[in-house]
């Protein structure tokens, strides 16, 4: 017997038609949404040969029941992952709990909370490095012998063991900056009494010694071109790579849109860059229209606020990998080498000296922070720079 024909009985079976109605708003098409009905279906049976009422599902049930459904040799939805929209479902209608409650706080958690608030609000990092701090952050407590977040006996030697016995499992490039940004955390909170992060030890990295990566005007326009703007997918990528090319954004700024980032009066929009930073940027009148006729004939109907969203089910807000994912593919349908998202970026930049712009206004139109930042595109000059070299000992002039 198939998914599609297992009979509709149990506990669960009352469920049926709103489930249905949740699948359709979440812009599943009707095969793959009678795949989930039938696995509610399938999960009202199994309840109903144990003997289980519908109070009584639990979280736990539900993976005893996935483990059943596999041993059934079931090939589809036998996952929590798979089974996220009808245990989704399930929570929000109140049959089963939520994610089961955490732990009681140990002092490492409620240390890394407070250290992650001044990550946030202090140091207005993105969220991504965020974590990535958090979780470096409690590697180093633990090979430290410092669960209970007892850092006063701490030492300088302990800090440089430490990265030297780390540096020959991973790499440091991201190791050094984590725990130096931690230790200083601890000593603004009084957890040591010396300023520890000078004693990590200086990671070689050879930073700016290579030429950001740009594409020329012709690979750009294949780029752009290669989108088929007559279905809706095509206008979504066609929308999003002309924002790439024409604004520099990041990857996450264009996933972080909303309907509301978008003044059509004023011609901007609100970019949420890194951190807490909120900025406006002028709408050029081709990226308007490219959002514009992505937003009236290729967005699908959804609560989401989102400017660009998934085109497949469950339909829902575009990740910043989704983001990269398009340009990859982009490249793939014009015959070009593979480049990320940020290639773009670099792609606007070089355009701009290309054609006369200053530095300065490249660090304005990307958006630095630091002059610093935006000297890495002094290289791409190469006719300005000529004017620097010296000749060559014994060479003419």
């Amino acid at each position: 017997m198939s998914d599609h024909e297992v009979p509709i009985t149990g506990p669960l079976c009352q469920l049926i038609a709103g489930f249905r109605h949740e699948l359709e708003r979440l812009g599943y098409r009707r095969r793959p949404a009678e795949a989930h009905v039938a696995l509610l279906a399938d999960l009202s049976q199994w309840l109903e040969r144990q003997g289980v009422r519908a109070a009584e599902l639990t979280t736990e049930r539900v993976g005893e029941f996935l483990d059943d459904r596999r041993r059934r040799d079931h090939a589809r939805l036998v996952t929590e992952k798979g089974a996220g929209p009808l245990l989704g479902y399930l929570r929000r209608e109140g049959v089963i709990p939520g994610p089961s409650r955490p732990r009681p706080r140990s002092p490492m958690d409620r240390l890394v909370d407070r250290y992650h608030h001044y990550l946030l609000s202090q140091r207005g990092l993105a969220p991504a490095v965020v974590s990535s701090y958090e979780a470096s952050t409690r590697l180093f407590l633990t090979a430290v012998g410092a669960e209970s977040c007892d850092l006063a006996t701490l030492s300088a030697a302990d800090v440089s063991s430490y990265v030297v016995t780390e540096a020959s499992r991973r790499s440091v490039r991201n190791l050094v900056p984590a725990l130096r940004s931690f230790l200083r955390f601890a000593h603004i909170e009084g957890l040591t009494t010396l300023p520890l992060s000078q004693a990590v030890p200086t990671a070689v990295r050879w930073s700016e010694s290579g030429l950001p990566v740009a594409l020329a005007p012709t690979e750009v326009a294949r780029l752009v071109a290669s989108c088929d703007r007559r279905r809706a997918v095509g206008r979504r990528d066609y929308a999003i790579l002309v924002m790439l090319v024409r604004l520099g954004l990041r990857a996450g700024e264009v996933a972080g849109l909303t309907l509301e980032d978008i003044d059509w009066h004023a011609g901007e929009l609100v970019v949420h860059g890194k951190g807490p930073r909120q900025e406006r940027l002028p709408l050029p009148a081709d990226v308007g229209e490219a959002v514009a006729s992505y937003l009236r004939r290729g967005r699908p109907p959804t609560d989401s606020r989102a400017v660009f969203v998934r085109s497949i089910a469950p339909i829902g807000p575009l990740s910043a990998t989704g983001v990269t994912w398009i340009v990859y593919n982009a490249c793939d349908r014009g015959g070009i080498t593979r480049v990320g998202a940020h290639c773009l970026r670099h792609t606007v930049a070089s355009e701009l000296l290309a054609s006369g712009g200053s530095l300065a206004e490249v660090g304005q139109l990307l958006r630095h922070r630091r002059a610093g930042t935006s000297a890495i595109y002094a290289k791409l000059d190469v006719r300005s720079l000529g004017w620097l070299a010296r000749p060559w000992p014994g060479s003419e002039a």
